[in-house]
C-alpha cells in the first residue's frame, strides 16, 4: 500500500486514538467511502483536489459519488467480496451517511482505519442510543420516552404531550416523524409508523435551531466550523446562515461548540461529526441529534471558509494536520430540492447566477423528486447584511421565498413550537 508515512500499514481499531501518533496517509493513496450520494461526491472532490485516489462502494450505477470517483464498486454494502475489494484498494475508509450497516464498517476496520468507527456510527443510528450518549456526556436533550408497544403508548407520561413521535432508526429529513397532540393521536401515529420502535419527544418552545460541525483525528486533536444558524421547512433544512443571527448569543454558540466537542471526545470520534441543537425560548440548549458525517448545514464551508468540512473529513481520516477553519465571507445557503424542477426540466440558473457571490452546486442526480436534495446555492458577501439581502433576492427569483421562510425583508420568521 502506497502513501503511508510514519508507521506500519493501518489496521486494528479503525482509527481510535491510542496516544501515539497515527500514521500519515499521504496523497497518492486511495481513500474509500461507503455511500454514493452528494456527501460522498463532495468528499471525493475534496480528496481528489488534495491528490488522493478515491473508491466508492454503492449499489446504484448512477450514484453521484460513483460517477466522479476513480473506482465505483457497484454492490450492496454488506457484500463480502465488495468489502474485501474496498479494503484491499484503500488506505482508509469513511462513510457518507449514518445508515450504512455498522457491521460493514466493523468488517473493514479489521484491516484498515475506518473513520468514524462502527461503534460511533451505531450510536448515531438509533435515537435511543443517541439520547443515552447525550445523558452520559451531560448534554441535555428533550424530555422523551421509548415507544415500542401499544402498552408504551398507554403509559407515556402526560407531560410529553403534545410531542413528536420519531422512529428510533432510519429517520431523516422529516421522514419517520409524526406530530401528536394527545394520546389518541399518539396511538394513531404509532400505527402509521408501522409500530416500529419509536421515541416520543416533548414539543419545546424554540427560538432557533443551530448546528456545530467538529472534526477530530486519531490523536484526539479537534477543530470546528463556525456555528450554523438553520431554518427547517417540513423537516428538511431550507436555509443556513453563517455567522448566526444576532438573537443567538455568543455565549450560546460557545456552549454549543463545547457540548459538541464533549460528545466527540466521549465517542472517541475520528472524522467529521455534526451535532444539531435547539435553542429554547429561555436561551438554553438541548441536543436534537448527531450525524456521523459532513452535514447539509456545513455545505457553505466550501465557498465561505478557507477549509471546508469535506477537506476536514479527508484530513481527519488521513492524519493530515488539522487547523481551525476561518470564515472569510459571511454567507447564506439555500437548499435546492426537486420541487424546483418542472418534471425533467431544471430551473434556468442564469437569473440567480447574475447575483454577486452566488455559488451553485448541483449533485448530479438523474431524477428530481419533491423533497429530494438536488443541490444548494451559497451566497457569499462582504457582510452578513449583504449576504442576507442577496439570498432573499435569490430565493424570490427561484420561487423559494415563502417555502424557505424569507419574509419581505429577507428575514426568516420565528420558528415557534417544534421538535424537528
Amino acid at each position: 500500500m502506497t502513501g503511508l508515512v510514519g508507521g506500519e500499514a493501518p489496521g486494528g481499531r479503525g482509527g481510535a486514538a491510542t496516544g501515539a501518533s497515527a500514521p500519515y496517509i499521504a496523497p497518492g493513496a486511495t481513500l474509500g467511502v461507503i455511500g454514493g450520494g452528494q456527501l460522498g461526491r463532495m468528499f471525493v472532490h475534496a480528496a481528489q483536489s488534495m491528490g488522493y485516489r478515491t473508491a466508492v462502494l454503492d449499489p446504484d450505477p448512477l450514484s453521484p459519488a460513483g460517477l466522479v470517483a476513480h473506482e465505483h464498486i457497484r454492490a450492496a454494502y454488506l457484500d463480502p467480496l465488495a468489502l474485501d475489494r474496498l479494503g484491499e484498494r484503500c488506505a482508509a475508509i469513511t462513510t457518507e451517511f449514518e445508515n450504512v450497516p455498522a457491521a460493514a464498517l466493523a468488517t473493514l476496520a479489521q484491516r484498515r482505519p475506518v473513520a468514524p468507527s462502527a461503534a460511533a456510527v451505531s450510536v448515531c443510528q438509533d435515537r435511543l442510543a443517541e439520547k443515552a450518549a447525550f445523558a452520559r456526556s451531560g448534554v441535555a436533550c428533550a424530555p422523551h420516552a421509548a415507544i415500542s408497544t401499544p402498552r408504551d403508548v398507554e403509559r407515556a407520561a402526560d407531560a410529553l404531550l403534545p410531542g413528536i413521535l420519531k422512529t428510533a432508526r432510519l429517520g431523516y429529513d422529516g421522514k419517520g416523524q409524526r406530530s401528536v397532540a394527545d394520546r389518541a393521536g399518539l396511538a394513531q401515529a404509532f400505527a402509521a409508523l408501522g409500530s416500529a420502535p419509536c421515541v416520543l419527544e416533548k414539543r419545546l418552545p424554540l427560538a432557533a435551531e443551530i448546528s456545530v460541525v467538529v472534526a477530530r483525528n486519531a490523536n484526539g486533536e479537534g477543530v470546528h466550523l463556525p456555528v450554523q444558524d438553520n431554518v427547517h421547512v417540513d423537516g428538511i433544512l431550507a436555509v443556513t446562515r453563517v455567522p448566526a443571527r444576532a438573537h443567538i448569543a455568543d455565549a450560546t454558540q460557545a456552549e454549543a461548540v463545547a457540548l459538541a466537542t464533549t460528545l466527540a471526545e466521549a465517542l472517541d470520534y475520528v472524522g467529521v461529526l455534526c451535532v444539531e441543537f435547539f435553542v429554547l425560548a429561555d436561551g438554553s440548549l438541548v441536543a436534537n441529534e448527531m450525524a456521523p458525517r459532513p452535514h447539509n448545514s456545513g455545505h457553505y464551508s466550501i465557498d465561505a471558509c478557507d477549509l471546508s468540512q469535506f477537506e476536514l473529513q479527508v484530513r481527519a481520516m488521513t492524519g493530515a494536520p488539522l487547523f481551525a477553519p476561518r470564515l472569510h465571507s459571511p454567507c447564506v445557503m439555500l437548499n435546492l430540492l426537486g420541487d424546483l424542477w418542472n418534471g425533467a426540466t431544471a430551473p434556468d440558473w442564469r437569473d440567480v447566477l447574475t447575483l454577486p457571490g452566488a455559488h451553485l452546486h448541483l449533485y448530479g442526480k438523474e431524477e428530481a423528486r419533491p423533497g429530494r436534495k438536488m443541490g444548494h446555492l451559497t451566497i457569499t458577501a462582504a457582510s452578513a447584511v449583504d449576504a442576507e439581502a442577496r439570498a432573499a433576492d435569490a430565493a424570490r427569483r427561484l420561487g423559494l421565498a415563502a417555502t424557505a421562510g424569507f419574509a419581505a425583508t429577507g428575514l426568516a420568521p420565528p420558528i415557534g413550537l417544534a421538535a424537528i
